[in-house]
C-alpha cells in the first residue's frame, strides 16, 4: 500500500515541521523499512506531501502516523492507494 500525506505549512512553521519530518522518516525506515519522500506543490509553496510506498502492514503504519503526527498540531490529510489491476481484482 502507498500513502500520500499532504498538508499546509505556514512559513514560520517550516523549520520545525521539516525537523519533525526528518525524524519521522528515520523512524519509519527503522520500523517499516520504508523510505519516505517529501514533496512541495509546484504552484503552492505552502503545500507539502509525504510519500511512503510499499507499506506491508497498513494497520500498524496508520497507528504510527496518527500517534507520531499529533505533536505537529497541523491538519494532515492521509490518502492510501493500491496498484490498479487491469482485468482483475485488487487485494485489500
Amino acid at each position: 500500500m502507498n500513502y500520500y500525506v499532504y498538508y499546509k505549512v505556514e512559513a514560520g512553521q517550516l523549520p520545525s515541521v521539516r525537523a519533525w519530518v526528518d525524524r519521522f522518516f528515520r523512524a519509519a525506515k527503522e520500523r517499516f523499512k520504508v523510505d519516505g519522500r517529501l514533496l512541495r506543490r509546484r504552484d503552492d509553496p505552502a503545500t507539502y506531501m509525504e510519500v511512503y510506498e510499499g507499506i506491508a502492514d497498513p494497520d500498524a503504519f496508520d497507528a504510527f502516523l496518527e500517534t507520531e503526527a499529533r505533536v505537529l498540531g497541523i491538519d494532515r490529510h492521509v490518502e492510501r492507494f493500491i496498484a490498479a489491476e487491469v482485468g482483475g481484482s485488487n487485494k485489500r
